[in-house]
């Protein structure tokens, strides 16, 4: 059994496919497994990838299930007790991997890392406002406004997955914002503050251009937070003001669409799950 699982969910992205296969290749570190999952590609994806067939381990979905399908069919495909993501539009630098398994190996209670990046916006490097500054440690509540976990820098334990579950199919997109929070809320995730993972965006198969009104998506999933998680009242407390504010927001803009009782149901929403709290023992 190989020490790290790698997953790789790709769709209609051959030759950068092959570039994420290839940064894996390079590393460092090299006991790993490789699962491509092929999300129903009808480009020839499969047919760039052959030359990696003695690397990796290719998977196809016959239709486009969705990103959260495909890592997890890498999720159940593979058997490393660690696993990576790497998305098919990023890629690693060379001592990625090594740096994840000495933190590991040095914090051994540790469930969940990741290291920094290098951001590319249609070709040019771009740098992080302050706000997408990655914290350290208990990263919960400002996890809670936008996302702080990228996919392709994460290393986790598979029995972390086991515990809180794995990515949810039903979220078209943020879903890695729904399972971040779920462990967030239970354990510390650590940064190492190496930037070994060079994340492009820009382009228009990314689910951020695809999808409007993306906060819609991180309401679920907050909802769904505070009626499924292990929250304290003080992550409770956190969880419901972000709720508030965020229902706020996306209700004004319902209303200026006209979309009334969209506008009504979100503005409600916050003021319903508060109703519910204050009537638990």
């Amino acid at each position: 059994m190989a020490a790290v699982s790698i997953i790789i969910p790709t769709y209609n992205r051959a030759l950068k496919t092959a570039r994420a296969v290839m940064s894996v290749l390079y590393q460092r570190f090299t006991d790993y497994e490789i699962v491509v999952v092929d999300d129903g590609s009808t480009d020839h994806t499969e047919k760039v990838l052959q030359q990696f067939k003695d690397h990796i381990r290719y998977v196809a979905h016959t239709t486009n299930r969705g990103v959260s399908a495909a890592r997890n069919t890498g999720i159940a495909t593979s058997e490393a007790p660690l696993i990576a993501f790497l998305d098919s539009d990023d890629y690693w630098l060379p001592g990625k991997l090594n740096a994840q398994l000495d933190f590991f190996e040095k914090n051994s209670g540790t469930m969940i890392c990741q290291t920094e990046e290098i951001w590319f916006r249609n070709g040019k490097r771009a740098n992080p406002r302050k706000r997408h500054l990655k914290p350290t440690g208990d990263v919960f509540e400002p996890s809670l406004a936008l996302c702080l976990v990228s996919p392709s820098a994460v290393m986790l334990k598979r029995e972390l997955l086991e515990e809180v579950g794995v990515f949810d199919e039903g979220f078209p997109a943020c879903e890695d914002y729904d399972l971040w929070l779920r462990i967030a809320c239970r354990y510390p995730v650590y940064l190492i503050p190496q930037s070994l993972v060079i994340k492009e965006g820009g382009h228009p198969d990314q689910l951020s251009a695809r999808f409007k009104g993306m906060d819609r998506f991180r309401i679920e999933s907050m909802v769904k937070l505070l009626r499924e998680s292990p929250l304290s009242e003080r992550q409770k407390k956190a969880t419901l003001k972000e709720l508030s504010r965020k229902c706020r927001i996306y209700s004004t803009g319902c209303l200026k669409r006209g979309k009334k009782s969209e506008a009504a149901y979100y503005g409600e929403l916050p003021s319903t799950f508060e109703t519910t709290q204050d009537e638990k023992p």
